[in-house]
């Protein structure tokens, strides 16, 4: 049965070796499979020990829920994540890479693949297929807090277990598995030596440009924004109903002029406040606003829907909220000039809804939270800089 990532079946526990380079620091090679019962404390102890400042990777994968806890244990340390073409960090391995608050990779360093997913044995149909559906969408959060777009699942997909595929740069960039635009980091010729301590040379990790404190990353909002908001003149039907009336009126007691299926291209020819007149094909009438999904505004690409985790009246509270979050979240300004925030990715409607429920299963955001096309926000007025 397939899965995203590798989950295999490790048999060596890791090993944490120390090393030190001129630019990044101290750093510590994570080595081995990563089995399902590994007690990741002593990568705790090993972190604090060395006072590392990275983690590097020579991993052919094992478990996905240890390596997301290693991820997650490296993003609340917050370390960074360097990997060289040399050293492998394939399969599970990229979830727990994932982690760093900040990434460097080497093209060609990071391998994805499906794999089996071993522990359905002795399952029926029915319990299997909802205990992989179930790894899946816990991936798919797991990605989703790292900052990485899920989409990345579908590609890993495509390669069988037996099989690896690694990302290309532009993919890195892509996918936002690597947070160095994608360039190789220079020199990277890094080689790994039969006791597993890397032999990085200097010029192989990121020196102090490429590699800032994370005290110095950029700041969630920026000191000024521009909050007009766009003046909507043309787009598209967009309900969750698949349909929306055109009405004679800006009312909803008002009788319909004809129903218009998503998709139809509308011509915004004035704004009531809550109503728009639009042209649609050669009839004229009104719509209401979020009916429509309006060309002018930073909404999501037509079609795709934003998982939204919580609104504000004011400025002040949406950046604070979104700069403590341990989330990837992005503001938008609303035509009614509120702030939604939302996670920084869209999804199909689908994969919204499962995210939905399974982020508020695991209580990563509110019980109100909702999955929305988002036709108002009309302007981003902040970005993660997770």
């Amino acid at each position: 049965m397939a899965l995203m990532l590798g989950c295999g079946t490790a048999q060596a526990s890791l090993s944490y070796v120390p090393g030190q380079t001129a630019e990044a620091g101290n750093f510590l090679l994570v080595a081995g499979e990563i089995d399902a019962n590994e007690d990741l404390s002593k990568f705790v102890t090993a972190v604090q020990a060395n006072n590392t400042r990275v983690i590097l990777f020579k991993s052919p994968g094992g478990n996905v829920l240890k390596a997301m806890e290693l991820g997650r244990l490296i993003r609340s340390l917050r370390l960074a994540t360097v990997q060289v073409r040399a050293g492998e960090c394939e399969s599970a391995c990229a979830l727990a890479f994932m982690g760093g608050v900040i990434r460097f990779a080497d093209p060609g360093s990071i391998g994805v693949h499906k794999s089996s997913f071993a522990d359905t044995s002795g399952m029926n149909v029915s319990d299997a297929v909802s205990a992989v559906q179930q790894l899946t969408a816990d991936v798919m959060t797991y990605m989703t807090e790292m900052g990485i777009d899920p989409a990345l699942m579908q590609l890993a997909l495509k390669y069988d277990s037996d099989d690896i595929r690694y990302l290309s740069g532009s993919e890195m960039e892509q996918y936002r598995v690597a947070l160095n635009g994608a360039k190789p980091l220079p020199n990277a010729s890094a080689q790994v030596n039969p006791s597993g301590t890397p032999a990085v040379p200097s010029t192989s990790w990121p020196n102090a440009q490429t590699a800032p404190a994370v005290a110095s990353l950029p700041p969630v909002l920026a000191p000024t924004l521009d909050l007009s908001i766009p003046a909507a003149r043309s787009g598209k039907v967009q309900t969750y109903k698949g349909m929306a009336p055109l009405k004679a009126t800006p009312t909803m007691a008002s009788p319909t002029v004809e129903n218009f299926a998503n998709g139809s291209p509308a011509t915004i020819l004035g704004d009531t406040g809550k109503w728009y007149r639009v042209r649609v094909g050669s009839r004229v009438g009104y719509m209401f606003r979020d009916w429509v999904w309006v060309d002018q505004f930073d909404a999501a690409p037509f079609g795709r829907q934003f998982v939204q985790v919580k609104s504000f009246d004011n400025l002040a509270q949406t950046e604070q909220y979104v700069r403590s979050s341990g989330l990837p979240l992005v503001a938008y300004i609303s035509r009614n000039g509120w702030f939604a925030i939302a996670l920084d990715r869209t999804f199909e409607p689908n994969e919204a809804k499962t995210l939905l429920e399974t982020m508020k299963a695991n209580g990563s955001i509110p019980d109100d939270s909702i999955a929305t096309y988002g036709n108002a926000y009309a302007k981003k007025v902040c970005c993660s800089a997770k």
